[in-house]
């Protein structure tokens, strides 16, 4: 019973941009590379795992997965049956979750302390990766002169 999965919609281009953390690129082409198993591993964003089993993993009720998605917190992808799949990621921000409303912060709060959180995350990755490749000619190597 090996059924594909359709991976979660993308609005966005970035995986991390946008009001739900959540949402994600355009789907890999079928003839790609990435799209093997060892790279549907490896890819954080691939929506590897059942409700029960994410559930399971998180020590989590299906119903509080369900609340996380009418929240808009994860947007879960769906296979060929319907039935919710879940990527690493969004274990990830659901785990995050749990530890928030855990604490006693309220859903919605709890996800809106997430999404800001992931907003955050991106924005000092997007900034390292520009001062990366924008260095001033002064810290760069260059030919000595003699």
């Amino acid at each position: 019973m090996n059924k594909e999965v359709k991976p979660a919609p993308a609005p966005g281009a970035s995986r991390r941009r946008g009001p739900c953390p959540s949402e994600r690129c355009p789907p890999i082409p079928e003839d790609s590379p990435d799209r093997s198993a060892a790279g549907k591993l490896a890819d954080e964003d691939y929506p590897a795992y059942s409700m029960g089993h994410a559930a399971e993993i998180l020590g989590v009720t299906q119903a509080f997965l369900r609340s996380l998605d009418a929240a808009k917190l994860l947007t879960p992808g769906r296979s060929e049956g319907g039935h919710r799949r879940y990527s690493r990621y969004q274990l990830r921000l659901a785990a995050r979750a749990r530890e928030l409303i855990d604490k006693g912060t309220a859903l919605d709060s709890a996800c809106r302390i997430i999404i800001l959180e992931d907003q955050l995350a991106e924005a000092r990755r997007i900034n390292a990766e520009l001062q990366h490749t924008h260095r001033p000619k002064s810290d760069q190597p260059g030919p000595t002169t003699g």
